[in-house]
C-alpha cells in the first residue's frame, strides 16, 4: 500500500531556532515523532546547514524541501535567490540530501498584476529547468491570491498551463479561503503536487470590545477576519479526503503548517496535529 510522509514546516519553529539553535529544535521535533521537515524562513548559514545535516542524521529526520526566492525581493525578506545564489542553493540541497526546492509566494509587489506575475512564473520555470539538471524539482507554494480570475480562468490554472517543469505546493487552507474545494483542486493538479501543505481552517471566537460594539466599522473589521489557521483535525476541512486525494495525485510529503498558533506553543500545536493524524490512520506516515 502506497503511503506518504508527514512533515513539519520549520517556519513554525523559526523563533525556537533563533533561541535554541537548529539541532536542539530538531531534537524536540523528533520527540513528537516527526521524521521530515521543510525548511523556510531560517537563514541557511554554513552553521545552520551543518546543524540540519547532523540533526537529520542523528534523529533520522529527512529534509523534504528547502526554500529560495527566484530573485531578491523586498528589503527585510532575507534569503538565498536562484538568480544570485544558484550554486550555493544546489550545494545546500546536495549537502542535505534534498531533492525539492520551493518558492514561498508570489513577490509582494507583483500581486494583483497578471502580466508581471506571469513574467515571474516564466523565470521560475526557467530556474526549474536548470535545477532539474541537478536532480532538484522546483515548486511554487500557493495562497488564495492565485485564485484571482482572468477571463473566467484562475491565475493558478494559467500558471500551470504555461509551465511544464514547475510544480505547485498546494496549501489546503488557502484553497478553502479562496472559496474552492481542496480535494477537487488537488485532483486537478495530479502529477504536479509532490509537496502538499496540511493546514486546517476554522472560524475563531468573535471576541468584541465595547469600542468595537459601538463602532460599526471596527466591528466589521473584526467580523470579517475571524478565520483562523487551525491544527490539523481541529478545523472544518476533510483531512482524510484531502490526504487521500494528495496520495492519488502524486504527493509524497504532507507538510503540517500553522501560520499563527494564537499564543499556544508551536510544539503543542504540532503535537495536536500529530495525534489527530495518527487517529485518522496515518501513524505509519511519521
Amino acid at each position: 500500500m502506497r503511503k506518504g510522509k508527514i512533515g513539519v514546516q520549520m517556519m513554525m519553529l523559526k523563533n525556537e531556532v533563533a533561541e535554541n539553535g537548529v539541532y536542539a529544535t530538531m531534537k524536540q521535533l523528533s520527540e513528537l515523532g516527526y521524521r521530515s521537515v521543510e525548511i523556510s524562513q531560517i537563514p541557511m548559514t554554513a552553521e545552520n546547514v551543518a546543524e540540519f545535516k547532523k540533526a537529520s542524521e542523528d534523529f533520522e529526520i529527512e529534509i523534504a524541501a528547502m526554500s529560495a526566492f527566484v530573485e531578491p525581493v523586498a528589503k527585510g525578506l532575507q534569503g538565498d535567490s536562484l538568480r544570485d545564489d544558484f550554486d550555493k542553493i544546489v550545494n545546500d540541497c546536495k549537502e542535505l540530501n534534498c531533492n525539492y526546492l520551493r518558492i514561498g509566494m508570489i513577490p509582494l509587489d507583483l500581486m494583483g498584476d497578471k502580466d508581471k506575475t506571469m513574467d515571474f512564473i516564466q523565470k521560475a520555470e526557467a530556474e526549474a529547468v536548470k535545477l532539474a539538471e541537478h536532480g532538484i524539482e522546483l515548486y511554487h507554494h500557493t495562497h488564495h491570491i492565485e485564485f484571482e480570475m482572468y477571463d473566467g480562468k484562475y491565475l493558478l490554472d494559467i500558471m500551470r498551463d504555461n509551465t511544464t517543469k514547475l510544480g505547485f505546493e498546494l496549501d489546503v487552507h488557502w484553497i478553502q479561503r479562496a472559496g474552492e474545494d481542496p480535494v477537487k483542486i488537488i485532483k486537478e493538479y495530479e502529477g504536479r503536487v509532490a509537496l502538499l501543505h496540511l493546514k486546517d481552517y476554522r472560524i475563531g471566537r468573535l471576541d468584541l470590545t465595547e469600542e468595537e460594539l459601538a463602532d460599526y466599522d471596527k466591528f466589521m473589521a473584526k467580523f470579517v477576519n475571524v478565520i483562523e489557521f487551525a491544527e490539523v483535525g481541529e478545523g472544518s476541512l476533510d483531512m482524510k479526503a484531502i490526504i487521500e486525494a494528495g496520495l492519488e495525485s502524486g504527493a509524497k510529503y504532507f507538510i503540517v503548517e500553522q501560520d499563527d498558533t494564537y499564543g499556544r506553543s508551536p510544539f503543542d500545536c504540532l503535537q495536536t496535529s500529530a495525534e489527530n493524524l495518527r487517529k485518522l490512520g496515518y501513524a505509519d506516515w511519521f
